[in-house]
């Protein structure tokens, strides 16, 4: 969806990329154009590691690479592994090395916590998972050598809120409304993101764009979110998933990209 991002944002002024789901850093990665950045999650964790991706990548890859053995890629290990996570305060280096070693081996690579804010996803079985030092690497020096970084461990609405300003350009990547009744999964933080929330986002990016401020919003192409997104200039496409339990049902899925331009 990169380039589709890019091409959206091609043409809206602004010298600071606001992200309120900032997720796997994709975007801002592919966005050089911006030299201020300012990152915001619902994930404390998230936000920690990417934390200690800016000002500690050495010791953060130091603690992480002595999980990345045979020893390690074992249920037990990982159940192991998985209590200590969930026992560390969020914010310290081992808790931080311990996301990335569950992200490599645990199923299908999901971040999901429980309703008391636990990491409970089960052990993955892959064959040799790899520690990412060359993207964690890149990745900082994307940060290091942006002018401006601003972290934050908030909800999307206090970003809206409380943090936006002239010059800003919003992208906001959400928990996608559910294709189905049974595909529901919202819990990346423990909190969830619900349909109220969605219409939360809409209207926050709506009053955004009616202060000055661009905001990009990416979801899945449904009526529900055709109707939510009202007002903005909406573009369909598909887009292959891979997150399916079941490989033979993983395919191309319809995805909107929905721009809420500044008023004229």
């Amino acid at each position: 969806m990169v380039p589709r991002i890019r091409a959206a944002l091609g043409s809206v002024d602004g010298d600071r990329l606001v992200e309120p789901f900032v997720g796997s850093g994709a975007v801002f990665l592919n966005l050089p154009r911006f030299r201020r950045l300012l990152l915001a999650d619902a994930n404390a964790d998230l936000v920690a590691l990417y934390r200690h991706v800016l000002t500690d990548p050495d010791g953060l890859l130091d603690e992480a690479r002595a999980l990345f053995t045979p020893s390690h890629n074992t249920r037990e290990a990982y159940e192991r592994l998985r209590g200590e996570f969930n026992a560390a305060a969020i914010g310290d280096p081992g808790r931080a090395a311990r996301f990335i070693y569950l992200n490599r081996h645990g199923f299908n690579g999901l971040c999901r916590y429980n309703s008391s804010g636990g990491f409970n996803v089960p052990f993955g079985r892959y064959a040799g998972p790899t520690l990412p030092e060359i993207e964690l690497r890149g990745m900082h020096r994307r940060l290091a050598e942006a002018d401006v970084v601003d972290i934050l461990h908030a909800d999307f609405r206090v970003v809206f809120t409380e943090h936006l300003r002239d010059g800003d350009v919003v992208y906001a990547d959400p928990p996608y409304v559910p294709l189905s009744a049974t595909a529901s999964f919202t819990s990346y933080s423990a909190e969830g993101f619900s349909e109220t929330n969605q219409q939360e986002l809409a209207s926050a990016a709506y009053a955004a764009s009616r202060r000055g401020i661009p905001v990009l919003l990416s979801n899945h192409d449904l009526p529900i979110v055709r109707a939510l997104y009202d007002g903005a200039s909406v573009t369909s496409f598909p887009v292959r998933r891979s997150i399916s339990r079941d490989g033979a049902t993983r395919g191309d899925v319809a995805e909107v990209l929905a721009l809420y331009a500044p008023a004229d």
